[in-house]
């Protein structure tokens, strides 16, 4: 057989023990406050009906969703006029059914219609899964990568997005990262967009400014961009006017005749007075040009980036380290009306890149071995197994080298992995019921009982 070249897919990574246990890190700060704050944990197929989550995401989302080729000759059902055009658009339902998620949300609405009879509404749940979307890798974007979320389904209640708010604050200064939280409110951009003289447009324009950061020429880039999407150049300054509003109520003044964006601005004082008193470790911002491209939000939006001005940490380039935002009926898709609810998600791999660029990782020794026991010969082997589970059941991590080969090959391994400290059997030992513990930092070694072995190593 031929030898096939070791790789795996664009945009996506291998994770070692080293970096596995600081995924886990990240995983358990997060799933700590979320649980702190009365959510629940669920989990979801990895693959949706293409059904489920076509249309959820604008037009650009669905372009970037992974599909599931049918199971067998699914070209033998395949549309047959379709394939001979090469007309992909109309190929696809014959030969796809399923995709791979592209976020936790949507399947989050499909959960609650489904299970609506088996859940008590509030109802709060939280989600730390993978996510595959086929966008362009680069630094910080992956193809697969994890999200997690906290959504609240079943109440408008402004009380989430402040608790929202807190949340991010709260995991974000754990982890040590400063940030800023963004926020913003759709009804502001439906405002804009009233504003502007372009009320049917508001997506256009959401989807136009969510681009800000991605143009190299920024605002320029903004411009060009609407005017492809059919809106005109004497509209943008008026665009541009209402989002450089440098406080609330200066965007009251310019939105005075915009019912809809007066809605949203109360929304976000709404917030900001259950958030009074509270003292916010990192830094939150009204951000007029956030907009979130995802065609179903409708309310108060959030995004967090990083903020190492604020912490003297050194530069870090890097896009959204997470966001979310209130939807008013997305349940709707599924049958089930009036059902409105607000999530965030964190992404984990940026909080992993940004983690590691400013080495803010603890370290935790009782994450790895710390101790590996050498034999010198069989018989020796054999005791230092039977040592190995009284070691364990003391609460040591502990390990014993599987064959009682020369010794520079075990202290190679041992100096490899990184053993804190290594457990030398001979007959010597054996006979004395001691063992000779090195200290793999300072080289000195000391012969021990079990029990004062055990007391070194807690």
């Amino acid at each position: 057989m031929k030898a096939v070249k070791a790789s795996i897919p664009k945009g996506t990574r291998d994770f070692g023990p080293d970096q596995v246990r600081k995924r886990h890190f990240i995983f358990h700060t997060i799933r700590n406050v979320f649980v702190r704050y009365g959510f629940q944990p669920i989990e979801t197929p990895t693959m949706e009906n293409l059904t489920t989550l076509t249309g959820k995401y604008g037009d650009e989302g669905d372009q970037l969703l992974f599909k599931v080729l049918n199971n067998g000759d699914f070209l033998r059902k395949a549309d047959k006029e379709a394939l001979s055009s090469l007309d992909a658009s109309a190929l696809l339902p014959s030969i796809a059914k399923r995709g791979l998620r592209y976020d936790l949300t949507v399947p989050l609405a499909r959960f609650v219609v489904q299970h609506q009879n088996d859940i008590a509404f509030p109802f709060k749940r939280y989600q730390i899964q993978p996510v595959w979307r086929a966008d362009r890798p680069q630094k910080g974007r992956y193809q697969e990568f994890y999200q997690c979320d906290a959504d609240v389904i079943g109440t408008e209640s402004l009380l989430c997005e402040a608790e929202l708010v807190q949340i991010y604050d709260e995991v974000f200064a754990k982890l040590g990262i400063q940030v800023n939280i963004r926020l913003n409110h759709r009804k502001i951009l439906e405002g804009v967009a009233e504003y502007c003289g372009y009320p049917d447009q508001t997506m256009d324009i959401s989807m136009a400014i969510d681009k800000l950061d991605k143009f190299k020429d920024g605002w320029v880039g903004v411009c060009r961009e609407l005017e492809e999407r059919g809106i005109p150049a004497e509209a943008h300054s008026k665009i541009q006017e209402a989002l450089q509003a440098d406080s609330i109520e200066t965007l009251k003044s310019i939105l005075a005749d915009s019912t809809v964006g007066q809605e949203g601005i109360a929304e976000l004082e709404t917030i900001g007075r259950f958030l009074d008193g509270y003292e916010i470790q990192n830094t939150l911002q009204h951000d007029f040009f956030l907009a979130r491209g995802l065609s179903y939000y409708t309310g108060c939006i959030l995004e967090v980036a990083v903020n190492t001005e604020a912490s003297g940490q050194k530069e870090i380039r890097m896009g959204s380290m997470g966001g979310g935002g209130r939807y008013a009926d997305l349940t709707h898709m599924f049958g089930l009306k009036n059902m409105s609810g607000v999530g965030v998600s964190f992404g984990a791999e940026r909080i992993y890149d940004v983690m590691e660029d400013l080495d803010l990782f603890p370290h935790d020794p009782s994450a790895v071995s710390q101790l590996l026991l050498i034999a010198m010969d069989e018989e020796s082997h054999f005791y230092a197994f039977h040592l190995l589970r009284q070691i364990r059941a003391a609460g040591v991590n502990a390990e014993l080298y599987p064959e009682p080969v020369k010794m520079k090959r075990q202290m190679k391994y041992a100096n490899t992995r990184q053993f804190p400290y290594v457990g030398i059997i001979g007959e010597r030992e054996r006979e004395e019921q001691k063992i000779a513990l090195k200290n793999m930092t300072t080289g000195e070694q000391s012969s021990l009982s079990m029990e004062e072995v055990i007391q070194t190593m807690m």
